[in-house]
């Protein structure tokens, strides 16, 4: 059954697909804030040492004017004293004796000595303060919770697994409850230990719903609304972001955060009885029954009539799925996939295409998340900082949209990563900060069109049987990508603009290679490795799909 043909006649992205397509969105919002939440749970927060000759533990301020009798520093450029953190001086009184914070440069000699208690800024409050992680000796803890996060992500690609053999809406309902409950759980950690525990396990649930929520809005949607459907999930992923940051900035307690973006997402196991399974899986299965059933709805709710020839092909469905046996049912569907699989590895044009996805989305994930961490870092307010890179993406979707209708997959996607590479390479060398903040974003938004553009391309090359595992085989590599980027600042060790560099010509290259890739606008999604293999070669956009079928646009 040709279920692009089908979608022509029930309508490609008709009021029934949009309803179900809006409500996959939602677990992408809740994944979207839990995947960077640790950039504020796990944030910088400001202390220095407890001078217990001039306050006491209890009624101690983090800003006092007295800090500089009493602790070691610099004066900066803006006439601000900045603090050692983790030393102060010796005082040259014997013991320690409460003045009623009063503190007098005669108290203490230049001799530094190590502290032993802090005080922590109170606008804030991360596990820094909770589980007293401060100093340099200390910061590989905290560095270490972001390790354990995309650690998490990368063992999270085994959903898509499950999603090829269990079914869609089955493990993305799995994955999104197995979120929200560990994100509960990195709330009410007792120590650092469980909360590194929980964070690698929450990072688990949240990395199988985005792409598992993309592929069933992709597999319901017409040829034509690929590219819609493909780029509206994307939206709903920067903005869910964008008010982290927001939510943020009103609650600022760790805990708060991140009870506010684990809770809520508990109500979608609902999702069981108002989301269809997605019925090109169900027709790969064998399943042509319940298929048939989604279909006729489909068609219910859309105001649309199914053909006289459509309708006698469900009758021959029906009465084939009931000639065969469960056994069987069950043997080839655990035989197809790896059959699929070895068949797609062992053809060098597509063991071609999958080298360049696999690289491409990894450079995406390394300048994608890179840039996102250290908008925190970039001059100004770092929650509004991090707003505007976050809602940048939303007209890096948009152009993407558009480019991708307009000049196909591939142009788009190569072009977006020139524009990224060379507002990198620039942005290392911009010492006016507006000419940085703008190349920044520009940067971004390029890396954030190309990412979005890739998922939708790779999905439209794989075939059917295993475009889950497939899709969550490249996503695992963006992960690898993802796990090297809190490293990428470190290179300004040995030559300040080098990270930017690096950024830039990575994403040079990926442009050069991604344009090897054939095009896939307006072509029928393939449901064979065979059919996957015929996708030709920059093919001709107005010709014919590789099933030698005509491409009806719309009017």
């Amino acid at each position: 059954m040709d279920f692009d043909k089908i979608l022509e006649e029930i309508g490609d992205f008709g009021r029934y697909q949009k309803i179900k397509y809006y409500l996959l969105c939602l677990p992408v919002f809740f994944a979207a804030a839990n995947s960077l939440s640790y950039v504020f749970t796990v944030g910088h927060q400001h202390y220095r040492c407890l001078i217990p000759e001039c306050e006491s533990a209890e009624t101690a301020h983090y800003d006092t004017n007295w800090l500089p009798h009493a602790l070691p520093g610099e004066i900066q450029l803006d006439g601000t004293y900045k603090i050692d953190h983790c030393n102060r001086f010796k005082p040259i009184v014997n013991g320690s004796k409460y003045f009623g914070e009063t503190c007098s440069v005669l108290m203490f000699s230049k001799e530094t000595i190590k502290c032993n208690q802090w005080v922590f800024d109170k606008s804030s409050y991360t596990i820094a303060e909770a589980w007293n992680i401060v100093c340099e000796e200390n910061k590989w803890k905290l560095a270490l919770v972001g390790t354990a996060h995309f650690a998490g992500v990368i063992v999270g690609s085994l959903w898509m697994a499950f999603g090829d053999h269990l079914g869609r809406k089955i493990t993305l309902i799995l994955a999104t409850f197995f979120m929200s409950l560990t994100g509960i759980g990195q709330a009410l950690s007792t120590s650092y230990e469980m909360f590194v525990t929980f964070a690698f396990l929450n990072a688990v649930g949240l990395s199988g719903i985005y792409p598992l929520a993309f592929i069933m809005g992709l597999e319901m949607v017409g040829k034509t609304k690929r590219g819609v459907a493909g780029i509206i999930c994307n939206y709903f992923y920067s903005i869910g972001v964008a008010l982290l940051g927001v939510m943020a900035y009103f609650y600022t307690n760790y805990i708060v955060l991140q009870l506010l973006i684990s809770i809520p997402p508990m109500i979608l196991f609902i999702y069981y009885w108002i989301i269809p399974e997605s019925v090109r899986w169900l027709l790969a299965k064998n399943k042509n029954k319940r298929a048939i059933k989604i279909i006729e709805k489909a068609a219910e709710v859309n105001g649309t009539k199914i053909s006289e020839e459509t309708l006698k092909n469900f009758r021959e469905l029906e009465v084939a799925e009931e000639n065969s046996s469960a056994n069987k049912r069950i043997d080839e569907s655990k035989s197809e996939i790896f059959p699929a699989l070895r068949e797609m590895l062992t053809t060098p044009v597509m063991v071609l295409r999958i080298l360049i996805l696999l690289y491409n989305f990894a450079v995406n994930a390394l300048i994608y998340f890179g840039l996102s961490l250290n908008s925190v870092s970039l001059s100004g307010n770092k929650y509004f900082n991090f707003v505007l890179v976050s809602l940048v993406e939303i007209p890096g979707y948009y152009v993407g949209l558009l480019a991708i209708e307009k000049f196909g997959r591939v142009p788009t996607f190569s072009g977006a990563m020139f524009i990224c590479g060379i507002t990198c390479a620039l942005c290392g060398y911009a010492d006016v900060l507006w000419l940085q903040i703008a190349l920044f974003l520009i940067g971004k938004l390029g890396i954030t069109c190309s990412f979005s553009v890739t998922y939708i391309h790779s999905s439209e090359m794989m075939p059917t049987v295993i475009r889950s595992s497939c899709i969550g085989f490249f996503a695992t590599m963006s992960r690898v990508g993802s796990l090297a980027s809190p490293f990428a600042p470190f290179l300004e060790i040995y030559y300040k603009p080098l990270p930017y560099l690096v950024f830039g010509f990575l994403a040079f290259v990926g442009g050069i290679l991604y344009l090897y890739l054939p095009e896939t606008l307006n072509r029928k999604l393939p449901n064979t490795v065979e059919e996957a293999m015929r996708i030709r070669f920059q093919a001709d956009l107005n010709g014919e799909t590789p099933l030698n079928e005509k491409v009806t646009k719309p009017e």
